[in-house]
C-alpha cells in the first residue's frame, strides 16, 4: 500500500478508481470520484488517499484526511455528502491493519454509503438520504407526485404560473456558468444560514474555494453544476451541487426570501428534476437530514452511516472525546420532536439577538 497526496495518483490510478466506481452496485455520486477527492486536496493540505495493491494492481482506494496524532477523517468530512472506500469488490482488508498502514488512529465519516462493508459495522448511527427518481422520466415523476402529494404538486405550479404573470418571464438554466450567480447563491446561503442561527458555512475560506474550484470542474462522472431559476432576468433561486452521468448531488440551494412567497426553490427543484431526466440521470440526492421540502419531493430515501472505526491508541481515544458526546447529544434531540422543535427555535432566537 501507499500513502498519496491526491495530485500525486497517476492517471493510470485515476482510471482504476473509475473502473472499480463503475463496477460497484452503489449509486454514482459524483463525491466518489477521484476528481472531487483531488479538488479537496487542492484546498486541504491533508488530504491523502491510500492506494491498496493486489498482485502489482491497484485494487483499492481510501481518500481522507489525517489531523494531529493520526485522527484521520473522510475527504471533505463537514461537506461530502457520500464517503468511504472505493474497493474492488473481492477485496475485503482488515479494517485496523488499513488503519495502521495509513498511520491513522481512527477513520470518521458522516455520509458513508450504504455499501461500505468496511466501515459500516464501525456506524453508531443511520440516517435517511431522500431521493429524486426519475429514471422513468420527468413525466413519471410528476405523477408519483400527483399519488402522493397531489395538492403540493398543483399549489407549486401554480405559484410558478403566478410567479410569470406578476414578476416577469420565468427561465431556467440547469448548467449557468456565470460566476455572478454563484456569487449571488453563496450569499443567499450565508445570509440563509445566519438567519437559522447555523454556522455559515461559506465564512470558511477552504468550502468557498472548494467551490469555486468545483465550479469549474467538467469530468464525465463529476461536474460542478450551477442551476438558477429567473424571473424578469433577475435570479430568485439557485442550486450548485456535482453530477455525474446518472447521479445529481443536490449540495447548496437557496433562494430571494423577498421573493418567498412563490415557493422559488420548490419550483427550482422541479425544473432541475425535469433537466437532469433530459440529461439521462437517473437520480436526484437532496443529502441528509429532515426537511419540509424534501419530504414534498422525494420518491424515497437510502441510507447513509455516521460513525468512525479506531485502533488502540491515545488519537483513537481523543477522537471519542471530540466527537462522541456532541454525537450522542445531537442523536437525543433529533429522536424527540418535541427537543427538536425547541432547538430550532433557540438557533433562530440566538441569530435574532445577534443581529440586533
Amino acid at each position: 500500500m501507499r500513502v498519496l497526496r491526491p495530485e500525486e495518483l497517476g492517471e493510470g490510478e485515476r482510471e482504476r478508481w473509475r473502473e472499480l466506481r463503475a463496477k460497484s452496485t452503489a449509486p454514482r455520486n459524483p463525491f466518489m470520484e477521484p476528481e472531487f477527492t483531488d479538488v479537496v486536496g487542492r484546498v486541504r493540505p491533508r488530504a491523502r488517499v491510500a492506494v491498496v495493491y493486489d498482485g502489482g494492481e491497484a485494487a483499492g482506494f481510501l481518500p481522507h484526511e489525517r489531523g494531529p496524532l493520526g485522527q484521520g477523517r473522510a475527504i471533505g468530512l463537514g461537506v461530502s455528502d457520500c464517503q468511504g472506500a472505493v474497493l474492488r469488490q473481492d477485496l475485503a482488508p482488515d479494517t485496523r491493519q488499513l488503519l495502521r498502514a495509513c498511520s491513522l488512529s481512527s477513520f470518521a465519516f458522516d455520509n458513508l454509503e450504504a455499501e461500505q462493508g468496511l466501515f459500516v459495522p464501525h456506524a453508531a448511527e443511520e440516517h435517511a438520504t431522500y431521493v429524486i427518481d426519475v429514471e422513468q422520466g420527468y413525466e413519471a415523476y410528476e405523477n408519483v407526485l400527483r399519488a402522493q402529494s397531489p395538492k403540493f404538486l398543483k399549489t407549486t405550479l401554480a405559484k410558478e404560473r403566478r410567479l410569470g404573470r406578476q414578476v416577469g418571464d420565468v427561465r431556467f438554466v440547469f448548467d449557468e456558468r456565470d460566476p455572478a450567480a454563484l456569487r449571488t447563491l453563496m450569499g443567499w446561503k450565508s445570509a440563509q444560514y445566519r438567519r437559522t442561527g447555523r454556522r455559515d458555512r461559506f465564512a470558511q475560506e477552504w468550502i468557498t474555494r472548494l467551490v469555486a474550484r468545483l465550479a469549474v470542474t467538467r469530468a464525465p462522472e463529476c461536474t460542478g453544476t450551477l442551476s438558477v431559476l429567473y424571473a424578469d432576468g433577475r435570479p430568485l433561486a439557485a442550486h450548485f451541487g456535482l453530477r455525474s452521468a446518472t447521479v445529481l448531488a443536490c449540495w447548496f440551494p437557496a433562494y430571494d426570501p423577498d421573493f418567498a412567497k412563490y415557493s422559488p426553490g420548490l419550483i427550482l427543484h422541479l425544473r432541475m428534476a425535469e433537466a437532469a431526466a433530459a440529461e439521462g440521470i437517473g437520480m436526484l440526492d437532496m443529502g441528509r437530514g429532515p426537511a419540509e421540502y424534501k419530504d414534498s419531493l422525494k420518491t424515497g430515501e437510502l441510507p447513509v452511516y455516521e460513525g468512525t472505526a479506531t485502533r488502540p491508541g491515545a488519537g483513537a481515544a481523543l477522537q471519542w472525546l471530540g466527537r462522541e458526546p456532541v454525537r450522542r447529544a445531537h442523536g437525543v434531540v433529533r429522536a424527540r420532536p418535541r427537543l427538536a422543535s425547541l432547538a430550532v427555535r433557540t438557533l433562530r432566537g440566538a441569530a435574532r439577538l445577534r443581529r440586533s
